[in-house]
């Protein structure tokens, strides 16, 4: 018998107070599982350990036990499974799909103003494309820059990924198949050398990891779907399905941010907000969560 049990995820990072964006995308992955009777996980996206701190996630649990949500226990914590992370991209090492960039931004954005109406100078939708210039590097460059220490980055060669893997298409629920096109972001960073994963990494990863068969995200998101379903092909990964939900505003128009302190859960809580008045306030009514 097939398990169709919705598992879908909420991931926030703990570098700052949950707002009330924080709040819908929290409640609509909740909501989501609900529908179906299924499983709702909290994970900790905690790779950027320089910006996220033990409060921030101490808070992220008060402020959504406030909200009366319940998740699984244990909360994985990316942190530590940077193991894990290091070993997808040997993998991905081992198929000659990653490479050494030493290329800093001021360097990069130096050689596409010096490439100017060059072919490949072509923004895509995370700024201008990287230009490649350290794509062909010769193996003794790249050891001796690393002897010496030199910050770098490991890329993912797109279009010999894109070879690798060939046509993918993934499923937006309710919606349909869309055709997959991570080569819209050109050799996308995968980790830095004081940082073993990336964002696009290590969630792919978790999610295969942790069963996730319902993946909800924001709008501004959505692109990265693509690169996403490109690393699932490539490490042999689970495919979930994806849902998107729109971005909460302000009355100037802005989305929220962890910036807005006003407006974040703890200081709308300390004001004499309820969860009732929340929900009220980002459009998602108590129902079957």
């Amino acid at each position: 018998m097939i398990d169709k049990t919705v598992v879908t995820r909420f991931a926030p990072s703990p570098s700052g107070y949950l707002h009330l964006g924080h709040a819908y995308s929290a409640l609509f992955a909740a909501e989501a599982a609900g529908r179906g009777l299924g499983r709702f996980l909290l994970r900790i996206e905690d790779i950027d350990k320089g910006r996220c701190k033990p409060a921030f996630e101490d808070a992220i649990y008060e402020d959504l036990a406030w909200l009366g949500l319940d998740w699984e226990q244990p909360v994985r914590r990316q942190s530590d499974h940077f193991e894990v992370y290091r070993q997808a991209l040997t993998r991905l090492g081992d198929k000659d799909l990653i490479y050494h960039c030493f290329c800093t931004r001021r360097d990069i954005a130096a050689e596409v103003e010096r490439a100017g109406r060059a072919p490949h100078n072509i923004a895509g939708p995370a700024g201008p494309i990287y230009p490649g210039t350290c794509r062909h590097m010769s193996d003794d460059e790249r050891d001796f820059r690393l002897t010496q220490g030199v910050p770098f980055a490991l890329r993912l060669n797109m279009e010999k990924a894109c070879e690798s893997a060939g046509l993918l298409t993934w499923q937006e629920a309710d919606i349909g198949g869309h055709l997959a096109t991570p080569q819209i972001f050109g050799d996308v960073v995968l980790a830095r050398k004081d940082t073993p994963s990336s964002y696009h990494l290590s969630v792919t990863v978790d999610d295969h990891l942790q069963g996730v068969t319902l993946v909800t995200r924001g709008e501004d998101l959505r692109l990265a779907t693509h690169i996403h379903r490109l690393l699932q092909a490539l490490l042999g990964l689970k495919t979930p399905d994806y849902t998107f939900h729109r971005m909460l505003a302000g009355d100037d128009g802005r989305r929220y941010a962890k910036r807005d302190r006003s407006l974040t859960l703890r200081s709308l809580r300390g004001a004499g907000e309820t969860p009732s008045d929340i929900r009220r306030r980002i459009g998602i009514q108590k129902t079957r969560l």
